[in-house]
């Protein structure tokens, strides 16, 4: 059995408690795999500023429209990203302020 340096057993049985159980690391894992994309980065940065739709996002970051719905579906499927309808254009928009302010300071801390 290895030896605790700086935890005791009540502070190891207390951490083992609050840590996440495999299922939602996994779940955590998938969902900051979402800023680890270059194109998602991009995507969420503008949605970060104002809510677009997938033309406007294609022809602000020079990528091709299947490529900005593919990275929308993933967001969108990951629950950072929700649409609205307005006739027939889709205007995407973050989910959650959570989500704009973890960018903000990603950007503030690098």
């Amino acid at each position: 059995m290895e030896k605790l340096l700086r935890l005791n057993e009540r502070n190891k049985y207390e951490l083992l408690n609050v840590l996440p159980d495999e299922e939602v690391i996994n779940k955590l894992a998938l969902y900051f795999q979402n800023f680890s994309d270059n194109t998602r980065i991009k995507i969420l940065s503008c949605l970060s500023i104002m809510d677009m739709c997938v033309n406007d996002l294609s022809c602000l970051l020079g990528i091709n429209q299947t490529t900005i719905s593919h990275q929308l579906k993933t967001l969108k499927d990951q629950n950072i990203v929700d649409f609205k309808r307005e006739g027939k254009v889709l205007i995407y928009r973050l989910k959650a302020e959570s989500v704009q302010e973890m960018m903000m300071y990603a950007v503030n801390v690098i």
